[in-house]
């Protein structure tokens, strides 16, 4: 076996070596251990800039893409909010150990389900060192053990990372086994670890799409897909303009290299006229581009002041993670589910409409993790939706959908209690 075998195989046995004593741990014991990690987040940024800085530098003249070194970019303001994200956790409720549809049968047993760690859970990510934190910090609070594997673009942020936040552990007096970080960037480690089904539980892949259909397609194991968002928002005939305007202003750019950002506008023919125009004039101040069908560009010209180009087939249900939004003008609400459901993602949809009616139907009708009235998609995220953080926005329908938080990483076992009960 090689080094760098080994390395991933020792890493991943010790994972699994831990996990009976994460799962024993009591609620105080690891929300002292967050806590630390928080602490560590923001008196030690110092030594994770730095690294950082190295793996931002590197992959910049590496020639990567604007999205992925947005997301790789950390800056003292990111890791004071992630410090803050964690002292969420903390304070969310364990789930390790609760009880539920607790009943007793005819025959006398007391049966109950109770809520249990999965074990090992490993992740597989690119360009994004916060993962490193979050997966960490949820795993601990849920009583699980994080055997990571970054890519070579981050290796020195998720180094510098997972040594703080093990060595917030070892001050908690928690096993610092509890997280692993798997430090070679050998690219042959991540067909090896799919084969690890005897200790890892549930494998995440956080990445492109050729990364999430490769660890689906190959992995032993339970793998929860998803990241992947091509969102749409969708501004019906009755909608508020003002409100609809800044709404789609907001999930374009708030922050556009993010799965959760408007990839798609929809509008309808009947208001069109009067929103275009609006939302064009928006997005210019942000440098928006768009790729419009022809009823849009009929509307739409050089005069809004924004860069207005026909759209091709390709860039309907495609995830632009750039300044770029596709625009089509849609003749009625069928249409425009039908148009969502030919080329959604299933991550994260929104409609904007004072039509109750309207509402319910988008609500029940279309098929996505996170389904939105009257707000913006960025919101489909952990800390927004109150879990804290999350590992990964599933767009799996088994075992998680969306943001996955705390209860996601658990399972349950059926507790009986008898009294000397046998079966007949």
């Amino acid at each position: 076996m090689t080094t760098v075998a080994n390395e991933l195989l020792t890493k991943a046995q010790a994972a699994r070596g831990a996990t009976r004593e994460l799962a024993r741990l009591s609620t105080d014991a690891k929300n002292r251990a967050i806590e630390l990690i928080a602490l560590a987040l923001e008196s030690q940024q110092g030594s994770v800039l730095e690294a950082n800085r190295q793996d931002y530098e590197a992959a910049r003249q590496d020639g990567m893409s604007e999205a992925l070194l947005d997301r790789l970019l950390l800056t003292s303001e990111r890791l004071t909010a992630q410090a803050a994200d964690v002292r969420k956790v903390a304070g969310l409720p364990d789930p390790v150990g609760e009880s539920f549809d607790a009943q007793t049968l005819p025959n006398g047993l007391r049966i109950a389900r109770r809520r249990v760690p999965l074990g090992v859970i490993g992740t597989i990510y690119e360009s994004r060192p916060n993962v490193t934190v979050d997966i960490s910090v949820l795993c601990l609070k849920s009583g699980n053990v994080a055997l990571l594997r970054g890519g070579k673009e981050a290796i020195r942020s998720n180094a510098a990372l997972a040594g703080l936040v093990r060595g917030a552990l070892a001050k908690a007096g928690v096993t610092p086994e509890a997280v692993q970080l798997v430090e070679s960037t050998d690219r042959a480690l991540v067909d090896q670890m799919l084969t690890l089904s005897q200790y890892i539980d549930l494998l995440i892949p956080r990445g492109g799409p050729a990364l999430v259909k490769l660890v689906a397609e190959r992995a032993t194991m339970p793998v929860v897909t998803g990241g992947i968002g091509v969102c749409h928002t969708f501004i019906d005939a009755s909608a508020n303009i003002e409100r609809a305007v800044a709404i789609a202003y907001n999930a374009k750019v708030q922050r556009p290299t993010v799965c959760n950002a408007l990839d798609t506008l929809l509008v309808h023919a009947k208001v069109a006229p009067e929103v275009l125009p609006k939302v064009a004039l928006a997005w210019a101040e942000a440098g928006v581009e768009m790729h419009c069908d022809h009823r849009a560009l009929s509307i739409l010209g050089p005069s809004h002041g924004t860069a207005v180009v026909p759209a091709t087939e390709d860039d309907w249900g495609k995830e632009f993670l750039s300044l770029v939004a596709a625009v089509a003008v849609v003749d009625s609400f069928d249409e425009a589910l039908e148009h969502i459901h030919k080329y959604g993602s299933g991550h994260s949809e929104a409609i904007l409409t004072e039509d109750y009616s309207a509402a319910m139907r988008f609500l029940d009708e279309v098929d996505a993790a996170a389904v939105f009235v009257n707000a913006s998609t960025r919101f489909t995220d952990g800390a927004q939706f109150g879990l804290g953080a999350e590992v990964a926005i599933s767009t799996n329908k088994l075992h998680a959908r969306g943001p996955m938080g705390l209860r996601e990483l658990t399972s349950y076992k059926w507790i009986i209690m008898g009294d000397g009960q046998v079966r007949e």
